[in-house]
């Protein structure tokens, strides 16, 4: 079959996707326990020659598809948690729950990978290897990829003639509401940042606020932290490695007239190196010890570890993207320029297995790149339409690897 034909195959199952996602769009599930979710892709996925297995430290789930001929194993991904906040899309198939919404896509990762499964299951006899499907809940901070590792998802058993199907690849598409759809984008090395939390908590003596020298407050103090945290990035941190740290917020004190006890300090920060990340690091700690000492205070200064910086292999991202062109036309695969500093825990993966990650624009044919709503929006909407496209890069991609 030509390789243009893949699009038009997928497009036939464009209807099953449609109607899974916006399935899944009204039931959204947020953190590592999606049972909706795994019951309706199972449903959707029953009678294909796949082997499950249903993860137990979260609602994950592995699929192997077993090709003809011995040979290595390709691992795809897709995420399937929404988002705790309340949607106003105005779609009628918008989320029934109040408090969570897929606001960034993962309804239709989950759908577009269903449609790759029953592409690749037909190719069955054509594939020297076997395809692993993770289905992951918990991407959205919980971290689920992770737990999926830890659970033993890259453990392949030997085939049926004893040898052995390692994971040799791995490759994840994301949808992005501002980029045009029809194309991929994606580039070699860093692509998206690390993401940790800190959370800054500064100790003076509560007082009467007529009286602040008779105590000492934690306020203005927490506030020349933040001042010097931001210099600490702009003078420390190499602009060519960078960094980003932002302070989401700082909560202090219960009304006017009361100096209080506490302050305390949140934020995030951003890395596209484990280096820069931390240095990041021991720049807060420091930093925020030097101020409060200066000022004759206590501080506790908590770092808390998100996701790592995910970091696409060389060879694999061009492979991707040479891959991508071949399907959509080579002026569809663009490689970019930059990362993103938003965060990404397929990084888990990217970690243990060779592979990429790749974007997938996904622009609604009603608006252009400047009034999309971006992913995470209560507004955000996508081009059904990708899906298809989402599928068949799957398929070939597979199709490639295991050939």
């Amino acid at each position: 079959m030509p390789v243009r034909d893949l699009l038009e195959e997928a497009k036939d199952l464009q209807t099953e996707m449609v109607s899974l996602r916006r399935t899944l769009h009204r039931h959204p599930e947020i953190g590592n326990e999606n049972p909706h979710t795994r019951e309706e892709l199972l449903g959707a996925l029953e009678g294909l020659p796949i082997d499950w297995t249903a993860h137990s430290t979260t609602s994950g789930v592995a699929g192997l598809l077993t090709g003809a001929k011995p040979g290595p194993t390709i691992l795809l991904r897709a995420d399937t948690d929404g988002l705790p906040l309340h949607e106003d899309t105005g779609l009628d198939f918008a989320s029934t729950d109040d408090h969570a919404m897929h606001a960034c896509g993962h309804d239709t990762h989950v759908a577009m990978l269903v449609g790759a499964a029953k592409m690749l299951a037909a190719r069955r006899d054509e594939l020297a290897g076997r395809v692993l499907f993770m289905f992951q809940p918990g991407e959205e901070g919980h971290h689920g990829a992770r737990f999926m590792l830890e659970e033993g998802l890259l453990d392949i058993p030997p085939l049926a003639d004893g040898s052995e199907s390692p994971v040799t690849a791995a490759f994840a598409l994301h949808i992005f509401s501002a980029l045009p759809s029809g194309i991929v984008a994606a580039r070699p090395g860093p692509l998206m940042a690390s993401a940790d939390r800190l959370v800054i908590t500064v100790k003076g003596q509560g007082g009467h606020a007529s009286e602040p020298h008779r105590a000492l407050d934690p306020i203005p103090v927490a506030c020349e932290i933040v001042q010097a945290l931001q210099t600490m990035v702009t003078r420390r941190i190499d602009v060519f490695d960078p960094g980003v740290l932002t302070i989401g917020r700082i909560q202090a004190g219960t009304t006017n007239n009361i100096i209080p006890e506490t302050a305390v300090i949140e934020g995030t920060i951003r890395a596209l190196s484990e280096k820069t990340r931390a240095k990041l690091k021991s720049g807060i700690t420091r930093v925020a010890h030097g101020v409060c000492d200066a000022h004759e205070m206590e501080v506790t200064v908590e770092l808390i570890d998100g996701f790592p910086v995910t970091v696409n292999n060389d060879d694999y991202a061009l492979h991707a993207l040479a891959t991508a062109g071949e399907l959509l036309g080579a002026e569809k695969a663009i490689q970019m320029p930059h990362p993103v500093m938003a965060a990404e825990d397929f990084s888990y993966v990217l970690q243990r297995v060779p592979g990429a990650m790749m974007f997938l624009g996904g622009l609604h044919p009603d608006l252009t790149p400047s009034t999309a709503e971006a992913n995470h929006s209560n507004k955000v909407l996508f081009d059904e339409n990708a899906m298809s496209i989402g599928a068949a890069t799957y398929t070939l991609m597979a199709m490639r690897h295991l050939s």
